[in-house]
């Protein structure tokens, strides 16, 4: 039977792994935050602690309940995975959820300073490996990939300028592999400015050629700013500082 010493302490421990967790995937702004991780680790403490309490019982079997907490947060972390096309988004958060119940399982099994390193093995996957997935997202793919990339493409001209600054932009990504997918033009109201827009899509990457298409419009004397965005995969597409080019 556990001292009430003892259950305080591992749920003091999963707590805190958890909330540790939490704390870096709500800093990144993810859908399952600080309170979701750190609940989960409790959680996950919570029902084993219960097997730890009470083994004595005929016909019980504590490990079960272990099984059962790996399957419930399996269910849990289908919830964060969303389907956008032929994007899926949550696939990292839904890992991170399950490892907090691990850590939760550790704390409340008695093995606290396991709990710790596992922790620092999670926050060090999520902190350290993303710049290196980012950089192996950027590496040319061969040409059996089936990732589809989508540009978002802005430049801002003089009204006057806009057919010649369509005419490059589609002469710089002409023979790259690019599809075109939209092209338009809007005025800016209150100026002689027009911004122009295309949307691209290719298969793989190819962010040197989009780079390139911007610093060349960019060097147009009309040309006031010129800006590129990947539509990310998790479908917010939001505007960011490795994916951008100004001129």
């Amino acid at each position: 039977m556990l001292s009430w010493n003892e259950f305080v302490l591992r749920l003091g421990a999963a707590v805190l792994g958890g909330a540790l967790i939490g704390f870096e995937r709500q800093w990144r702004s993810r859908g399952a935050g600080l309170r979701t991780n750190t609940l989960v680790a409790a959680g996950a403490a919570m029902f084993v602690l219960i097997a730890q309490m009470t083994p004595g019982h005929a016909g019980f079997d504590p490990t079960r309940i272990t099984s059962y907490v790996v399957s419930g947060v399996g269910f849990l972390g289908a919830g964060v995975i969303i389907s956008d096309g032929a994007r899926i988004r949550g696939i990292n958060t839904a890992a991170t959820l399950w490892c907090a119940a691990a850590v939760g399982a550790l704390s409340a099994s008695g093995f606290v300073w396991q709990a710790g390193v596992a922790t620092a093995a999670i926050l060090a996957i999520n902190i350290l490996l993303r710049p290196l997935g980012r950089r192996i997202d950027r590496q040319p793919v061969d040409e059996d990939t089936e990732i589809e990339t989508i540009y978002r493409f802005r430049a801002t001209t003089r009204d006057k300028k806009e057919a010649h600054v369509r005419a490059l932009l589609l002469q710089s990504i002409s023979g790259h592999g690019y599809q075109l997918r939209a092209l338009e033009s809007a005025d800016i109201d209150g100026t002689d400015l027009v911004e122009v827009r295309a949307e691209l899509a290719t298969v793989g990457r190819n962010d040197e050629q989009i780079e390139a298409a911007a610093g060349r419009l960019g060097l147009e004397p009309n040309v006031t700013s010129v800006r590129w965005h990947v539509v990310e995969r998790d479908g917010r597409g939001a505007l960011g500082p490795d994916d951008t080019s100004d001129g």
